[in-house]
């Protein structure tokens, strides 16, 4: 008697014509936006992440759900980068103020466009991205340290805030991103 995999263990058959080029945008962006920031050039960021956002849209069946969930994502990246940026744990190359600079944000836009495409199987097992977020999103600020984008000023501090948060906020970004799936009839 044939039993059904657990939906863990179901293999996902996703579009790889929408699935590649949404992860090569991802890496693309984020790197446009670190390296532009290191460099004394944060506007690279701007506009690569702009265009890649602008041709998201464009694919999707439903670019105002996307839309609405870009946005959504863009306004927790704002809270969660000015805490961060209020706290004096991090400091950013060539930017002074108490607030996160704009490539900052940007990058949560560019992480919201992974959500409905690359990350679209996760969405609803929230464990895994609660992993996903713990460990991915203190290494994605790491690597940007690391390219010189910013400075970890106490880094202890910085990694249990990088940890926890994204470890809370990665599995509602997912929840969000079911609500605002302008991608349902694109896969």
């Amino acid at each position: 008697m044939d039993r059904p995999l657990p939906a863990l263990l179901r293999p996902v058959s996703p579009d790889w014509r929408l699935l590649a080029p949404n992860l090569l945008l991802f890496q693309a962006g984020w790197f446009a936006a670190v390296l532009g920031a290191a460099n004394g050039m944060p506007w690279l960021g701007h506009f690569a992440i702009a265009a890649i956002l602008a041709f998201h849209l464009y694919r999707a069946a439903d670019p105002a759900k996307e839309a609405g969930l870009i946005l959504g994502v863009l306004l927790v990246g704002l809270v969660f980068e000015s805490m961060l940026a209020a706290s004096g744990w991090v400091a950013y190359t060539d930017h002074a103020a108490a607030t996160p600079p704009l490539w900052m944000i940007m990058l949560w836009a560019n992480f919201a466009a992974t959500l409905n495409v690359a990350l679209r199987s996760l969405r609803n097992r929230g464990w895994l991205l609660a992993l996903l977020g713990f460990v991915g999103g203190p290494l994605a600020y790491w690597g940007g340290t690391g390219l010189g984008a910013m400075t970890w000023l106490e880094p202890e501090a910085v990694l249990f805030y990088l940890a926890l948060g994204w470890a809370v906020l990665t599995p509602l970004l997912g929840r969000l991103a079911l609500r605002f799936d302008g991608y349902r009839h694109g896969l």
